[in-house]
């Protein structure tokens, strides 16, 4: 099993974080953190890298459902959503599989908001 799933976008950087934005929020997601990884690398390692953001999203309700269940699940939200340069007006978005990452929690509650949270994510990929 894969523990992402992606789509590749023909359009500048800064429009697919747009868009990436608006498809979390029309699936009820809101943005907690984003990190501009290229500002960190070139501030903490004084290095040059690409475009590459990483979104911290969250739906609040799957949050608090999980969070419920088993509270150290805090641990792995919010869910992160990348957003990489490939090459020019080429963009990789890409979103961690909420299934996946939970496989090695042997609590049966969380299946089943991680199942729906899943199905957020990929429409929100799917969508754009």
């Amino acid at each position: 099993m894969s523990y992402y799933f992606s789509k590749i976008l023909h359009i500048p950087f800064s429009e697919a974080i747009l868009k990436v934005k608006a498809q979390l929020r029309q699936q009820g997601f809101g943005v907690l953190t984003e990190v501009n990884v290229a500002e960190v690398m070139e501030k903490k390692l004084d290095v040059d890298f690409r475009n590459y953001t990483i979104l911290g999203a969250c739906e609040p309700s799957s949050a608090y459902k999980a969070l419920q269940a088993e509270d150290k699940i805090g641990t792995m939200l919010p869910c992160n959503v990348i957003v990489q340069q490939k090459e020019q007006d080429t963009v990789e978005i890409a979103a961690v599989d909420p299934v996946a990452s939970m496989q090695s929690i042997s609590n049966p509650l969380l299946k089943d908001i991680a199942q729906q949270v899943r199905s957020k994510l990929k429409t929100v990929i799917d969508s754009l």
